[in-house]
């Protein structure tokens, strides 16, 4: 399997998960568009965003939720997703879709586009911190956010708790969430990632 990701975008959540099952993915960075061997993105995800996972068969899969869930389910003894059919399956889901929807393409794609007008841009500034109000009481003194071991919801809400911090917000006024954010970056997974994709970032800005 191939993994095709930004640095520390959102499938950063993909690539904590394939390590976290110990898949053996490769993980391939796409910059302006372009694969790591000069193709054109959109030939393989027509999107043209990440995560894109192209299975051993050609198949690929576009979306952060889909990714995270199909990787999941490669290693079921990982925890990393519950059974299907189990509540906290759709418990997943439900969590999945909020994260995906409510705080990443709400908040965080107005905020990062560039040719978001810059009302927009503050009206989704002003939801930042009633949106951390909300994760905090939907996590409560949890250190998870489904069931009672690391999910691929962690996975995702650990990367996007890295965009608070990017774009200004100071995690101390949520003492449960940044008490969450430093116990979840200190897994050796979450570790491991991040200290790939931070070395990318770096090549790039040199």
């Amino acid at each position: 399997m191939e993994l095709f990701a930004s640095p520390l975008a959102c499938s950063l959540a993909s690539h904590i998960t394939a390590l976290e099952a110990g898949l053996p993915v490769r993980l391939r960075f796409i910059e302006n568009k372009k694969t790591d061997d000069g193709r054109d993105f959109h030939e393989i995800a027509a999107n043209g965003y990440v995560p894109a996972l192209r299975l051993d068969d050609g198949t690929v899969l576009n979306e952060g939720a889909s990714v995270l869930q199909y990787l999941a389910d490669r290693k079921p003894e990982s925890g990393l997703a519950p059974a299907w059919g189990t509540i906290e399956r759709y418990q997943l889901i439900d969590t999945l879709n909020y994260l995906g929807t409510e705080v990443h393409k709400r908040l965080f794609q107005p905020i990062f586009a560039p040719t978001t007008p810059e009302a927009s841009k503050v009206a989704a500034r002003a939801l930042l911190e009633p949106t951390l109000d909300y994760i905090a009481r939907r996590l409560g003194t949890r250190q998870t956010l489904v069931g009672d071991s690391f999910t691929v919801a962690d996975a995702y809400l650990v990367t996007l708790l890295n965009w608070f911090g990017f774009v200004g917000v100071d995690l101390k006024k949520w003492p449960t969430i940044q008490a969450y954010h430093r116990t979840h970056l200190a897994r050796p997974a979450v570790a491991q990632a991040m200290g790939v994709e931070l070395a990318e970032r770096k090549r790039r800005a040199a």
